[in-house]
């Protein structure tokens, strides 16, 4: 338990070590393909590490399944859907000294792997076809660039980031699924923490991704909305709660032929948890249930997160 504020700060600075890293959940958009990852932030979403000599390296692999699409009344489709999304990232994040408008500057990058394995029937003149594809390849690589760090309080932290998504993943149009997305993606970020002096903690994160048509399809995903949180009590080492996520488009998508916005949603909920104790590397584990999704699929998202600072 947290009995004060100085140990509020002592022990909160370790809770973003391995904020940064990829899940993978399939969406809306082209090939029902979301442009940037679900589950990401939980607890200590507002905080990001110290300044250290060497940096952070997370190490975050999450598990996306789902045997589900739902059309854009939110009903099952009849198409056989199955969906299984291994991702493993690997994350670098360094935090400085310089100050950016009164708050510590950092930036960071990302690389995933994803391992897809999907499959899907469509109707045919000469009766259902089934198509699949299991690639594991990597997807596109994230940099932040800029990430601002607050300390408004002992006991709330804001911190803003600025992320791009780069076409570095492996792509194949003809293919049912790809890890990358073959586009760009641009993404403002604002994350916060409170935490109280007896260890209650509310944390969110806020996204909106801008993101460029792809041009070997010419397709191009609308504006998409993200909120992730969680909210849970400090118990010694260990923090648990509920976290979870919504997702939602905010504009349509556009190409050629689309006779639909194709806009998606979902919300997830479920069990989080992190365990952090000094001289140890920090962990965190949730499992997420998501529900009312739209245009999209409906799945379960796994998620574990390990990290040290150097």
């Amino acid at each position: 338990m947290i009995h004060n504020k100085n140990s509020n700060i002592n022990r909160v600075t370790a809770l973003a070590l391995g904020l940064f890293g990829l899940c993978a959940a399939a969406q809306a958009a082209e090939n029902g393909a979301h442009t940037t990852a679900d589950g990401v932030y939980d607890f200590g979403a507002g905080i990001m590490p110290p300044a250290t000599p060497f940096g952070t390296l997370s190490l975050r692999t999450s598990y996306y399944s789902s045997n589900v699409k739902k059309d854009q009344q939110g009903r099952s489709v009849d198409n056989h859907l199955s969906l299984d999304v291994l991702a493993i990232s690997v994350a670098y994040l360094h935090m400085t000294d310089q100050t950016v408008l009164g708050a510590r500057y950092g930036f960071g990058t990302v690389v995933p792997f994803f391992q897809m394995d999907a499959s899907i029937q469509v109707p045919t003149p000469n009766g259902p076809l089934t198509l699949s594809a299991d690639p594991f390849r990597m997807s596109d690589m994230l940099i932040f660039p800029v990430i601002l760090q607050w300390a408004l309080s002992p006991n709330l932290f804001i911190n803003t980031q600025f992320q791009i998504q780069m076409p570095t993943g492996d792509y194949d149009k003809n293919r049912l699924v790809s890890p990358g997305y073959n586009h760009w993606a641009f993404s403002p970020i604002v994350n916060a923490t409170y935490l109280s002096d007896t260890g209650f903690e509310v944390s969110s994160s806020f996204e909106l991704d801008v993101n460029t048509r792809n041009p070997a399809t010419h397709y191009k995903n609308g504006m998409e909305y993200r909120h992730e949180f969680a909210v849970g009590q400090h118990l010694g080492p260990w923090t648990a709660g509920i976290g979870g996520y919504y997702s939602r488009q905010f504009s349509d998508d556009d190409a050629p032929g689309l006779t639909s916005g194709n806009r998606g949603r979902v919300l997830a909920l479920g069990p989080a948890i992190s365990y952090f104790k000094h001289g140890l590397p920090p962990i965190w584990l949730h499992f997420y249930k998501e529900y009312d999704a739209v245009n999209r699929t409906e799945g379960y998202n796994i998620a574990l997160r390990v990290s040290q600072s150097f």
